[in-house]
């Protein structure tokens, strides 16, 4: 096995790790204190290549490898989950989607100014009824020919109110069940189509998270990916590689609590000397850096395997419910060791706690990803 990473692996790691310390850094307590969403953060990460970091050059995107993108995505999560969500999303979901199983034509007009940074996508799937059981899809998708009227309400979407692209899961024909689900790309401005309220959310304040509402929205037929029914398949195969996207923000999350941790504990003098030199501190930071470590190479395993075109679907879903458990143990030691400064919001690890919960529930709670590789135990 070989453990060495490119040096362009290592020139993507350093550039996002420069762009999070010094674009993400300055603001990100007023950001998350305000819930403002970071859009001269995004444009600027667009601009980076870091939104369409896997899709090929001749759509505009980075070219790059799924490893490169854990990397980039560990960097910028360390710093500000909210902005790496994002960029997760247009990256493992809507761009992955279009790009392996969109058309040309969808191609050249939805991926190439997602890919860019031009605009930002949402992946819509989670309903009010429909969040681990995908296949309940209260949305519908009436088919009128040449084209399809959207009607239902999606919950908790990412980029709900800034994104221009949509990818939007519905159901068809119900007496199919999962079978006559598909998935639509709507353009925000088609007339029906309403953002509704920004939740108000314990972590990752600063992103932008939406109800929707279709009413009688009229999408082109043009406009569905794949075959009538190919619309499960569609999500689940998506959110294999988001699983991906999200172990590696929860990684970013953990390590980032990490640092401040460790820095905090050779600074913080008791009893005369710096806390790290008690024994319980040092085996708090022992096991914080052992579990990182694992959740880092759980990562970087379902992302070469992703990257070796072979079958990721168990290693993906090892890494988020590794990883995720990991952010959040890791982020409560963090505040632990720093004291009473750890509940202070200017030494940013109660930030990180807050952030780190909700790794555990989307794209597939922790109890889903433990389904997942149940059942892969018998394949």
């Amino acid at each position: 096995m070989i453990f060495k990473l490119t040096e362009e692996q290592l020139a993507v790691r350093d550039a996002a790790r420069d762009f999070a310390q010094t674009e993400l850094l300055p603001g990100v307590i007023d950001r998350d204190e305000k819930q403002e969403f970071p859009t001269a953060q995004i444009k600027k990460l667009g601009e980076l290549g870091f939104l369409g970091m896997m899709v090929a050059p001749e759509y505009d995107g980075g070219g790059m490898d799924t490893i490169s993108y854990v990397l980039a995505m560990e960097e910028i999560s360390k710093i500000d989950a909210s902005v790496s969500v994002c960029m997760s999303v247009n990256n493992s979901l809507v761009c992955w989607g279009l790009e392996h199983f969109g058309n040309e034509e969808q191609k050249q007009k939805y991926l190439k100014p997602l890919a860019s940074g031009e605009k930002i996508g949402a992946f819509c799937l989670s309903e009010p009824e429909a969040g681990s059981d995908a296949t309940f899809q209260q949305t519908t998708a009436e088919d009128h020919g040449d084209h399809y009227i959207l009607n239902g309400t999606k919950n908790w979407i990412t980029n709900g109110n800034s994104a221009s692209i949509y990818l939007v899961i519905a159901q068809t024909d119900k007496a199919k069940k999962h079978k006559g689900i598909n998935v639509l790309i709507v353009e925000k401005g088609m007339e029906g189509f309403i953002v509704g309220k920004k939740e108000n959310k314990m972590g990752i304040r600063a992103s932008d998270t939406h109800s929707l509402m279709f009413q009688n929205v009229k999408v082109p037929k043009a406009n569905r990916i794949g075959e009538d029914g190919f619309g499960f398949t569609f999500a689940m195969q998506t959110l294999n590689g988001g699983r991906i996207g999200i172990a590696s923000q929860a990684l970013g999350i953990a390590s980032g609590a990490y640092e401040r941790a460790l820095a905090y504990s050779q600074e913080r003098k008791a009893f005369g000397v710096p806390i790290f030199e008690h024994q319980d501190i040092q085996f708090k930071l022992a096991d914080m850096a052992t579990r990182i470590e694992a959740s880092r190479l759980l990562c970087l395993k379902a992302a070469w395997l992703k990257d070796q075109g072979k079958d990721y679907s168990q290693a993906s879903a090892m890494a988020k419910l590794y990883s995720s458990k990991t952010a959040m143990d890791v982020t409560i030691e963090a505040v632990q060791i720093h004291g009473g400064y750890g509940f202070v919001k200017e030494f940013h690890v109660e930030r990180m706690m807050r952030d780190a919960k909700i790794t555990q529930i989307y794209e597939g709670t922790s109890e889903i990803q433990k389904i997942v590789i149940a059942r892969s135990l018998f394949k």
